[in-house]
């Protein structure tokens, strides 16, 4: 699944329009890249936590050449799923019947009178 395809399922499932869920993934998006930059890691219970973590300063080789390059120390995103995640994805556990959204319907269309001709 591809973040339009997220973005689909996502409206279809709360039952708002693309463009809100759009909104609404990116603002979700924009809010784990900040607090992370920051250093704070995001904890969803039941789904997973995404954190920094720093990596140090060590030597390594390029593959093509053999050459041994240095490699500066780096901090980089990590996501832990969580317990129940993992249930999920192994099959241990299963997944509840989809919530159908609440279908927002349009007031219905009053079909216009129809005039019959008179018979004489």
């Amino acid at each position: 699944m591809n973040k339009a395809e997220l973005i689909v399922e996502l409206a279809s499932k709360t039952g708002t329009s693309k463009s809100a869920a759009g909104d609404a993934l990116e603002a979700f998006i924009d809010i784990v890249h900040r607090s992370l930059a920051k250093g704070d890691p995001v904890v969803i219970t039941g789904f997973g936590k995404f954190e920094a973590r720093a990596r140090a300063a060590r030597t390594a080789r390029n593959p093509q050449t053999g050459a041994i390059v240095q490699v500066k120390k780096t901090t980089v995103p990590v996501f832990k799923a969580g317990a129940d995640f993992k249930k999920i994805v192994s099959g241990e556990k299963k997944l509840a019947a989809p919530k159908k959204a609440a279908a927002t319907k349009a007031a219905p269309k009053k079909a216009a009178a129809k005039k019959t001709a008179k018979k004489k």
